[in-house]
């Protein structure tokens, strides 16, 4: 275990783009805070202020989420290229540290690491945030972001989406990782053509499309459906009640849908084909280190 911590603080070590990159995000999004100017003009927007803070407040933190998807996809790709683009890997594999070992570290640094640093990143920048807007504007709309409900609420929104996230994702995130442990060159486009080639000789060949419905699965429609309850609804609803429909809006604990998730065959199997993966990269990693 000190061993896989060590490997962990490494990483952050040799990327510290997984802290600089959050960070000059959040730096951003203050300073709009401080001189942007936005108006928000809905007829019945005081009357669900609870809501509109609570949708102000995923806003906030929504480009966390894509930032931190874009960087876990490229860190993936890189961590095991680089090493052999500029031969470290060498000096790592005369350490008395097994390829398994050093693997899954890269994998927990994707999957937990850097979503957990954007995670306090994107809390913290939304708490200063909330204390701007609440000083710049002096109206409900200041008040309507704090409230203790809703801060609750975006934090097991933050761990959940980590958390299934990085299950429903496993398949994916271990294929880039297999590419990144074999590819000499060109790692993204090798990471893109074999699923996308396999699936069209399927087609071709056998006329089915079994390997093109798997890979559906995993786009963002079937991670939405999996892991949470009538999500489109539950948009309409909040747009409805700041409206004027009277509607209320779902909050965040009716969105969630863990026992459906868990209970899910498409899920296991993803996280099944994930760890077959990982063992794949791990053996490749073994093979050229050693040729």
């Amino acid at each position: 275990m000190t061993a896989f911590l060590w490997l962990l603080r490494r990483e952050t070590w040799e990327h510290r783009s997984i802290w600089i990159a959050p960070g000059l995000l959040a730096a951003l999004m203050v300073l709009a805070a401080l001189f942007g100017h936005a108006e928000l003009s809905l007829p019945a927007a005081a009357a669900h202020a609870g809501a509109v803070g609570g949708a102000m407040l995923l806003v906030f933190g929504l480009p966390f989420l894509l930032a931190m998807i874009v960087h876990s996809t490229w860190y993936l790709l890189d961590c095991l290229h680089a090493e052999r683009r500029d031969r470290s890997v060498l000096y790592w594999k005369a350490l008395p540290l097994g390829d398994a070992i050093t693997v899954l570290s890269k994998l927990v640094t994707a999957v937990l690491l850097i979503p957990m640093v954007y995670f306090a990143t994107a809390d913290a920048t939304t708490l200063l945030i909330a204390f701007i807007v609440s000083l710049r504007t002096h109206t409900w709309l200041g008040v309507s972001l704090w409230r203790a409900d809703l801060w609750l609420q975006l934090q097991a929104l933050w761990l959940y989406l980590i958390v299934t996230m990085g299950i429903w994702y496993l398949p994916v995130s271990a294929w880039l990782l297999l590419v990144s442990a074999w590819a000499r060159r060109a790692v993204t486009l090798w990471s893109i053509l074999p699923p996308l080639a396999l699936a069209w000789l399927e087609r071709g060949i056998l006329h089915s499309g079994h390997v093109a419905a798997w890979l559906a699965t995993r786009r963002p429609q079937g991670y939405l459906s999996s892991a949470f309850h009538d999500l489109a609804g539950s948009l309409f609803a909040f747009a409805d009640s700041v409206g004027g429909a009277g509607k209320e809006p779902r909050d965040v604990w009716m969105l969630l849908a863990p026992g459906r998730f868990l209970a899910m065959p498409s899920t296991w199997i993803g996280a099944a084909a994930g760890g077959a993966l990982v063992y794949a990269a791990i053996r490749v990693r073994r093979r050229e280190a050693e040729s």
